[in-house]
């Protein structure tokens, strides 16, 4: 059928409140006739891609979502049939409100949207309620323009139900408060994406864009402040390998009514300590009791009752109801489930430590990414802060430290946190943790004989996020597998590698007595390649063997720039040291190696040479940050690579 509906203008357009239209976000009456690049070798095109926000006086939001799509591919036709969108039932509510297909042939097809389908969305460890839902559009063919249209009522974040009435659990905790984050990036070309809020008159916000431009209006209708912020003509956005997050590189737009992070914080503290979070429980204080009995320092007792905590409360979030989102569940509850999400078992944690006598609280953080001066809530991670003797603050993370000797995860490091502490904070922190609280050092001596038969030993220690990544088969694997893990360690070397023996200590779960200690006794028939009076070989310590803990090696360091900031696991020192007896009478073919540099980023020093019988390899790597800018990438690569040039071949002739 041929019928031409009235068509959105843009979001903005749709929503109440809305009366004065901007040229920027206007859509024509049919979409199919937008003129636009052409975006050769892309599946589909979004011709316009707008969200519009009405906030009332409560904090409140109505929210509508439009996106105009143009297919151009098959791919892009199956991409596109099924449309879905996820929101929280605990404080949202979405829809679809309408949905149109334009045929390439002129053919307009109004979608039925009462048989959208509303269900629970995938979830995994944290089952909160949430849902999605989804409309299917049918069959597309390129050339095919669909548009739809979803209503949402509510907020984005804050998953706090406090009180029984339907309409309340749309306005956020913090009341009257509104903010945002908006991805600007996109990842289909667009022609205009945009986004608009109106907001009560009396409202102050703050905005700031990110990574990037956009054209940006204010205007005042009908006794309100109306926002806009444009962008035309947008491509998707590159990615590089081991990139930081897209919210650290891609243009962002943040927006906040709160005037700065210390009114957040004060509220967040009030918004606990009101609901009773860190209660004392009877049951509770005698298990602190006793962790603590015999402990004299401060350091000594906290770190027994954050490694009980991060030990003992199993990672598992299900709804509760009221205690979701930034109001951590209370003492009783934690205690008797030993379960929860990271709010819980920081509150766990809360809760030992208030009962052994500290100050302590909770703090708000982001695992990812970093937290902009805008007051946004821009947080997926709860911890814990506690206040010692000299009155400084210390972040605790429970939930990153099971079985680990650190007490705050070092796989957060130069990451943003906010207390919500009594006198209220600004964003804070976390420091850069040395290389050397986190190395691998790893010692072997091998005896190669003319066959290429080697026989020998090695010894590896590591301390740390290291010592935390090799301990895990014994932490939290089955001791049934042990055996079989330690002997993949060699068979990654080579498929010919036989154990002999493996000696990894009495009690290798005992991460608090020591750091990790293995030690490796084997043979590796055929190890060296064998010619015509000489034998071809890898160090050992350099080939494949306990890669899991050089994360720096699934860098791409062939590339000369980058251009955003990347990431690795943990700043990190390695430490490789290595002697191999050679077979009477050979000797190593040409010079040996040797590099040094040094760097703010990073340093390496090694050397490869022949010492009487003996081939000596000795080699430390000093990784000195774990999230680092573009303008690292030199000092970074450059002693990476010096590195990984040790596991070249070595010749020995006789």
């Amino acid at each position: 059928m041929k019928k031409l509906g009235v068509l959105a203008l843009c979001a903005g357009l749709w929503v109440t409140g809305f009366a004065q239209e901007d040229e920027s976000c206007r859509m024509p009456a049919d979409p199919t006739l937008i003129q636009f690049a052409e975006y050769p070798g892309y599946d589909c095109v979004a011709l316009l891609d707008s969200v519009s926000v009405v906030v009332e006086p409560t904090g409140s939001g109505a929210f509508t979502v439009y996106k105009a799509v143009k297919i151009q591919t098959q791919k892009g036709a199956l991409a596109n049939r099924v449309v879905k969108y996820e929101y929280d039932p605990l404080t949202a509510h979405a829809e679809f409100r309408r949905a149109t297909i334009h045929r390439a042939n002129g053919d307009v097809l109004n979608v039925d949207v009462t048989k959208a389908c509303d269900y629970a969305a995938p979830a995994r460890a944290i089952y909160w309620g949430a849902r999605e839902i989804m409309l299917e559009m049918g069959r597309l063919e390129p050339g095919d323009v669909i548009e739809y249209e979803i209503a949402k009522k509510g907020f984005t974040y804050a998953l706090l139900r406090s009180v029984d009435d339907d309409e309340s659990r749309f306005i956020p905790p913090m009341r009257g408060h509104f903010y945002d984050i908006v991805p600007f990036w996109v990842d289909e070309p667009t022609v205009k994406k945009v986004y608009r809020i109106s907001i009560p008159m009396e409202k102050d916000m703050q905005f700031q864009f990110y990574q990037g431009e956009c054209t940006s209006m204010m205007h005042y209708e009908n006794g309100r402040k109306a926002y806009t912020f444009l962008s035309e003509n947008v491509l998707p956005f590159k990615r590089e390998s081991n990139m930081v997050d897209l919210f650290d590189a891609a243009p962002k737009l943040f927006m906040s009514s709160t005037p700065e992070w210390k009114d957040k914080s004060l509220w967040f503290n009030k918004v606990n300590e009101d609901y009773g979070s860190f209660a004392p429980m009877p049951e509770a204080q005698k298990k602190v009791d006793e962790l603590i009995k015999g402990k004299k320092t401060e350091m000594e007792k906290i770190a027994v009752l954050t490694h009980w905590v991060a030990d003992n409360i199993r990672y598992s979030g299900i709804s509760m109801g009221k205690g979701e989102g930034f109001t951590l569940h209370n003492t009783e509850m934690n205690y008797t489930d030993r379960c929860g999400i990271c709010k819980d078992i920081a509150a766990m944690l809360i809760s030992f430590l208030r009962m052994a006598g500290f100050e302590a609280y909770p703090a708000m953080t982001m695992a990812g990414s970093r937290v902009e001066q805008i007051p946004a809530d821009h947080f997926n991670h709860c911890v814990a802060v506690v206040k010692l003797e000299n009155g400084t603050y210390m972040p605790l993370d429970p939930t990153w430290v099971p079985f680990c000797r650190e007490l705050w995860s070092s796989a957060e490091q130069q990451q943003n946190y906010l207390p919500g502490v009594p006198e209220g904070s600004d964003l804070c922190l976390t420091p850069v943790s040395a290389p050397e609280n986190h190395y691998v050092r790893i010692h072997a001596k091998n005896k190669l004989d003319a066959k290429g038969t080697l026989t020998g030993q090695f010894t590896i220690t590591a301390e740390g996020q290291s010592d935390s990544n090799i301990r895990r088969i014994f932490t939290l694997g089955w001791q049934s597998d042990w055996q079989n893990h330690l002997e993949k360690q060699l068979l990654a070397v080579s498929p010919k590698a036989r154990v002999v023996s493996v000696d990894y200590g009495k009690d290798p779960k005992d991460y608090q007595a020591a750091p990790i200690r293995i030690t490796f006794r084997y043979e590796i028939p055929e190890y060296a390649l064998v010619g015509k009076d000489e034998l071809l070989f890898k160090p050992l310590v350099m080939n494949n063997l306990y890669n899991q803990v050089k994360s720096y090696l699934r860098i791409n360091t062939d590339p000369e720039e980058r251009r955003y900031g990347f990431k690795d696991a943990c700043s990190r020192l390695v430490e490789l040291n290595e002697t191999i007896q050679l077979p009477k009478g050979y000797q190593l073919a040409g010079e040996g190696r040797s590099g040094d540099y040094q760097s703010e980023v990073a340093d390496f020093s090694g050397k490869l040479w022949q010492e009487g019988n003996q081939i000596v390899l000795n080699q430390e790597l000093a990784l000195k940050k774990r999230v680092y800018e573009a303008a690292d990438w030199e000092g970074f690569r450059t002693a990476v690579n010096a590195h990984k040039r040790f596991d070249d071949y070595i010749v020995i002739k006789k």
